[in-house]
């Protein structure tokens, strides 16, 4: 699957899912685009990858599979990280901390080129990828917006319907924070949070929009597409392989 291809899906609100790395681990990355997820995204913000790291991971992302495509969570919503990202070969950038209509419009500019946006143009490997066309980039090229922040959950209905967004992505744990939770996961603002989390879907699809989560696992995963959402993101590499490990030492039985 091309990135047209991934973006016309995304955009006709089909049913995908992926995978979040964070480790600054090509070999590793390779691995998991041969799984078979749709898509698999490098974190930039909080992730151990600097602009060398997400350029490997997606040279490894298109080496694993020619059916999954890289996306990159952005370090910030601003045009530097997001047209490096995309100059790099990523499909689509998820773009943090979105809290109004304006900061996503702000996050669709930097992404498409002219007329329509303020990419500068100097697409590197993505012109191998994506295509050396500006027209063709922009419309091979998604941008969600993640809703994260109180401020991002109460504009989200104006944040689905900023022209060129394609979807918005939720940010579990942040948003858990955002609505009063002590840590993420807290039982105390669980039905809090269960509310926001179905209203975002359902101003997501009356909006016609993409409507993305992170989730802890396959099951969770599942349950998100379930309810209304239109993609999920499989937990990391990181937490995988801390629970993997973790699993054979007390498979051992000495611990």
């Amino acid at each position: 699957m091309n990135a047209k291809g991934f973006a016309d899906r995304l955009r006709a609100r089909e049913s995908v899912v992926g995978y979040w790395v964070m480790l600054d681990a090509p070999a590793a990355t390779e691995r998991i685009a041969r799984v078979g997820y749709d898509y698999v995204v490098l974190d930039a913000q909080h992730g151990l990858l600097d602009t060398r790291g997400v350029l490997d991971g997606l040279l490894a992302i298109d080496a694993g599979s020619a059916q999954t495509v890289g996306l990159v969570r952005t370090e910030a919503n601003n045009e530097t990280p997001i047209g490096r990202a995309l100059d790099a070969g990523a499909a689509g950038v998820i773009v943090p901390l979105i809290d109004t209509s304006e900061d996503a419009a702000k996050a669709v500019r930097a992404a498409r080129y002219p007329p329509v946006g303020i990419r500068s143009y100097g697409p590197a490997r993505s012109a191998l990828r994506i295509g050396p066309r500006p027209a063709e980039a922009n419309a091979a090229t998604v941008v969600l917006a993640m809703i994260e922040t109180r401020q991002g959950l109460e504009n989200v209905a104006a944040i689905c319907a900023t022209p060129g967004l394609d979807g918005i992505y939720v940010g579990p744990s942040d948003l858990c924070l955002a609505i009063g939770g002590k840590f993420p996961g807290d039982p105390d603002v669980q039905e809090t949070f269960d509310a926001a989390i179905a209203l975002i879907a359902k101003i997501a699809a009356e909006a016609g929009v993409a409507a993305g989560i992170h989730t802890q696992s396959g099951e969770a995963a599942r349950a998100r597409l379930a309810e209304g959402y239109t993609f999920a993101t499989v937990a990391s590499d990181l937490d995988h392989l801390q629970a993997a490990a973790a699993a054979h030492l007390t498979a051992t039985g000495l611990r």
